[in-house]
């Protein structure tokens, strides 16, 4: 009954806190129980997603017989901690993936299920979009603005959003990077492209480093990871250098942090397994496709924000 009570609370509890970030990306008060409706949209579209990556890893460890737990979901208050309601989900394994086939197997479902339902939720909110006016509810001043500001906590652009954006910009009217999170499919979706690059990175016990580690073996997992662990830090460090200069405050600042979390706590080799068979070509070929994906959704900027006049 336990196995099955804390995941299910902790559903429960995440997708509470993500219909209050909901609410609030509508610039509405989450404390008037009138507006909790006006969530749902971003709640059920970021737990079906997040849910959908983490059945991927889990049906696919089931395959091949592998011990794992079910999803657990990681609540987080969006006036304590982040503005999305939530920090992701994880599933634990309680037993070790024995081959590199089972190893590729249950690393690549999880991103490949998630960016499936990513796509499909983006589609929806391009091809739904409101008219203009739509922005004047939520920034009624907007009205009074020859053109809309943008400035402001900005999203970043990746190279597969910022070509959907331009590409539906020639049918409806669409928002500006600064005010995306105010529709809820198009947040959703920035969210998981996000969510799903994270966990694409070729480092460690990440789904990439399982991925590149079952493709190329040690040695080359091992220098691709340290080769982007330096990216990462060199994008960091000069996101601190503007940050000095008084200009813009970058999210990218958030690299510093995440590169200490990827060497201390999830380590940059991914651990060695007995099995030296190669998976197949056609295993190899998706693997490469999906660093592909990775290299056109990775926002190497994720946020953005104007602290100086």
């Amino acid at each position: 009954m336990k196995r099955f009570l804390i995941p299910f609370l902790l559903f429960i509890l995440t997708f509470f806190t993500t219909t209050i970030a909901g609410v609030q990306w509508l610039n509405k008060d989450p404390l008037e129980l009138s507006n909790f409706s006006n969530g749902l949209p971003y709640s059920f579209s970021i737990t079906l997603m997040l849910l959908s990556h983490e059945l991927g890893h889990y049906f696919a460890a089931k395959y091949h017989k592998i011990k794992t737990s079910l999803p657990y979901f990681i609540p987080a208050p969006p006036f304590l901690i982040n503005p999305f309601g939530t920090l992701g989900a994880v599933i634990r394994m309680r037993s070790s993936c024995e081959t590199k086939k089972s190893l590729f197997d249950v690393g690549i479902a999880g991103p490949l299920s998630g960016l499936i339902v990513t796509i499909i939720i983006l589609f929806y909110g391009f091809i739904t979009l409101p008219p203009r006016e739509y922005i004047f509810t939520i920034h009624p001043e907007y009205k009074t603005f020859s053109s809309l500001p943008n400035q402001g906590f900005t999203l970043g652009n990746s190279i597969f959003f910022y070509g959907l954006c331009s590409l539906f910009n020639n049918y409806s009217f669409v928002p500006p990077m600064n005010e995306i999170y105010h529709y809820p499919y198009l947040c959703v979706g920035w969210f998981g492209l996000f969510v799903t690059a994270l966990n694409l990175l070729p480092i460690g016990q990440l789904d990439g480093g399982h991925i590149l580690y079952a493709i190329s073996g040690s040695k080359i997992q091992g220098a691709i990871a340290r080769i982007f662990l330096l990216i990462l830090l060199v994008t960091g460090l000069i996101s601190v250098f503007l940050f000095i200069k008084r200009s813009y405050y970058l999210g990218s600042m958030g690299w510093l942090l995440w590169v200490i979390i990827l060497y201390f706590l999830i380590k940059l080799d991914h651990p060695k397994i007995a099995d030296d068979n190669q998976i197949s070509n056609n295993r190899k070929i998706l693997g490469w496709m999906i660093f592909i994906i990775f290299i056109l959704i990775f926002p190497p900027i994720p946020f953005t924000d104007s602290v100086y006049p």
